[in-house]
């Protein structure tokens, strides 16, 4: 029975176990929610103090300005091709297999998305600048914190070396005692796994799933494929290392991601998996990881990739492959732009549908399976960030 102390096997057995328990005793499950809840919550509250720190120690830790560049574009790069790569496999799954049968969206309504706002590129680059910082730390915009952070690290480069020292020691002091915190909370995984499955299956259904069985059953497929086939792939190429070797040791991140459906919770995880068991370098992960959780989206653009072309199909639409590709440029482009907004997804979601002329209404028909989605697309988003991060550490070393 010593595989039962293994934390990935107790972590399956939670989500069989979470599984059983909101099919079998639905009630039961809504009402434990608060478990769950506070797994989430403790995760979450690591996440600020470690990206900040994190960014801080790695970027100064390169030791100058030209090394930042260097890392800060290969990172960037890989993650718009990634992204693309998913995007594509979309677009190939939905040619190949055609779900979605035309009706009409009379009486349809999904009242979301008249509250969020239209799609400005001024607002999109405004929300990437922290106008107070201690208000961006508060309310946790990654993307904010993280631009102060690598600002504060290329301000310290110009300091004299007592201060650079002072500042170094400081943050490395946050980031350990918040990997220590992250050891403890991980720890109850198991139990919060189990807490937070069973309440999605017990509030969602699994009616909904089975109405809509052909267009989650493509969701799924391209997300496994892009994660076991593309994502590999381009691990070997780059790499030049055995790419299931490496993903069979950093499993427990994306299998965290699955059950959070939060890149941003599951950064705790990563950061400290990717390091102890992937062998990645401090520096690499620190600056790679969380860049990551904020702007890469492999999973959702390929769900939103589907999503829409399902849409366009329900609506009658047809897309011609020319406009197929210009819907995937749209979906790559938004991922790294809209990333810093508040429910980027939904945002991407409705400014795309609003581009195509597809009618927004069609969303109250997918939204219904959006939860069961949201933790599959975010468990890629995470194994991308990974993959991402082994291939940055292993090109760094190189140069």
């Amino acid at each position: 029975m010593h595989y039962l102390k293994s934390l990935n096997v107790q972590v399956f057995i939670g989500i069989v176990l979470g599984i059983a328990f909101g099919i079998l005793l639905p009630d039961l499950a809504l009402e434990q929610k608060l478990i769950g809840d506070m797994f989430v919550a403790l995760l979450k509250m690591l996440v600020v103090p470690l990206v900040f720190a994190s960014i801080y120690t790695a970027l100064t830790g390169l030791g100058s300005v030209e090394k930042l560049k260097n890392i800060g574009l290969k990172t960037i790069s890989l993650y718009l091709i990634t992204t693309a790569l998913a995007v594509l496999l979309a677009i190939i799954a939905m040619n190949i297999v055609h779900i979605g049968e035309p009706m009409s969206s009379a009486g349809l309504e999904y009242a979301k998305a008249t509250e969020i706002k239209p799609f400005s590129f001024h607002d999109m680059i405004m929300s990437f600048i922290p106008s107070n910082v201690f208000n961006s730390l508060a309310t946790g915009s990654m993307m904010q914190v993280i631009i102060f952070a690598i600002f504060l690290a290329m301000a310290s480069f110009k300091l004299e070396q007592k201060y650079q020292v002072v500042l170094f020691d400081f943050f490395t002091a946050i980031n350990n005692a918040m990997f220590f915190i992250a050891k403890w909370v991980i720890n109850l995984t198991p139990i919060g796994v189990f807490s937070l499955i069973s309440y999605i299956i017990a509030k969602q259904g699994i009616d909904v799933i089975l109405n809509l069985w052909a267009y989650v059953v493509v969701v799924f497929v391209v997300i496994v494929l892009h994660g076991i086939v593309s994502l590999p792939m381009l691990l070997a190429f780059l790499g030049k290392i055995n790419p299931y070797n490496y993903l069979n040791k950093i499993k427990e991140a994306p299998i965290m991601a699955f059950s959070t459906a939060s890149s941003a919770a599951t950064l705790p995880v990563s950061l400290k998996v990717v390091q102890e068991k992937g062998g990645v370098s401090k520096d690499s992960a620190g600056f790679v990881l969380p860049l990551g959780a904020t702007v890469s989206m492999d999973g959702t653009a390929a769900y939103l990739t589907i999503a829409v072309l399902y849409i366009a199909n329900l609506a009658g639409v047809v897309m011609t492959i020319g406009d197929q590709l210009v819907l995937g440029l749209t979906v790559v482009a938004l991922s790294v732009g809209v990333a810093a907004l508040p429910s980027a997804s939904l945002v991407m979601m409705v400014v795309i549908l609003n581009q195509v002329g597809l009618p927004v209404e069609y969303l109250a028909i997918i939204v219904a399976v959006d939860r069961i989605l949201d933790m599959a697309r975010t468990s890629l988003n995470v194994t991308s960030d990974l993959v991402v991060t082994k291939i940055v550490d292993i090109l760094s070393r190189k140069s």
